[in-house]
């Protein structure tokens, strides 16, 4: 019985969540703040979301944001000399459940550093390792200005929800018959649609736009591009 119930109840919270998405914000009720679509444009030019300003808030304020059981580590595929990223795979946006990935705005050397002096490395994957920071390295870290925000919702997006909450892309760039993105470069945000997988939000700071634009544009033909 109290299985059932339970389940009865995480079945209402989906529904509850997927439709904050796909239907308007109703008057005369206390709005929700901290949505992934709520992304503030400053004046001058930067813009904020999640209660975070990218290239200018820190690790550390992020943490404040979503939780202090954040975990911040030098993530490094095979050959690469790795991020210094926070990440967890468990936060609430306003209302939305999702996984974060924080990367930091930290040069290769002290990246090197905090890599070297790591006190355990543990694989994420088959290849991917994450190295794990030394107690002393923890305040440098955490004090690290954000470069970028990566946040994959819980919940499905289509194109019809993607459009009615984020407005129309600047460019749309299609990679294959699955994938597309959906580009947004005056809220430094590329928003991901996967109609077989789990949707990604990339947001950078509005300048630093080119960053999540040109690999892309570099890795598709331009006919597949648009506007």
């Amino acid at each position: 019985m109290k299985t059932a119930i339970a389940f009865l109840f995480l079945v209402i919270a989906v529904i509850t969540v997927s439709a904050l998405f796909r239907i308007g914000d109703k008057p005369g009720v206390q709005p929700v703040e901290g949505l992934p679509w709520q992304i503030e444009i400053l004046p001058n030019g930067e813009t904020k979301v999640f209660g975070l300003t990218p290239a200018r808030s820190t690790l550390d304020d992020a943490r404040g944001q979503f939780g202090m059981d954040m975990e911040i580590a030098v993530i490094a595929a095979p050959g690469e000399p790795g991020t210094l990223e926070a990440y967890s795979s468990n936060v609430t946006a306003g209302v939305v459940t999702g996984k974060i990935i924080l990367l930091a705005d930290a040069d290769s050397e002290t990246v090197a550093r905090l890599r070297q002096r790591a006190i355990k490395t543990e694989y994420m994957d088959s290849t991917t390792k994450k190295f794990i920071l030394h107690h002393d390295d923890l305040a440098l870290a955490w004090r690290t200005p954000i470069a970028g925000i990566t946040f994959i919702p819980s919940v499905s997006l289509d194109e019809q929800t993607a459009l009615a909450r984020f407005g129309v892309p600047h460019e749309r760039i299609r990679m294959d018959d699955r994938v597309e993105h959906f580009l947004y470069p005056d809220k430094g945000l590329d928003l991901m649609l996967d109609s077989k997988g789990k949707e990604v939000l990339q947001y950078v700071a509005p300048r630093q736009f080119a960053r999540l634009r040109e690999p892309l544009i570099n890795a598709v033909p331009a006919n597949t591009r648009g506007r």
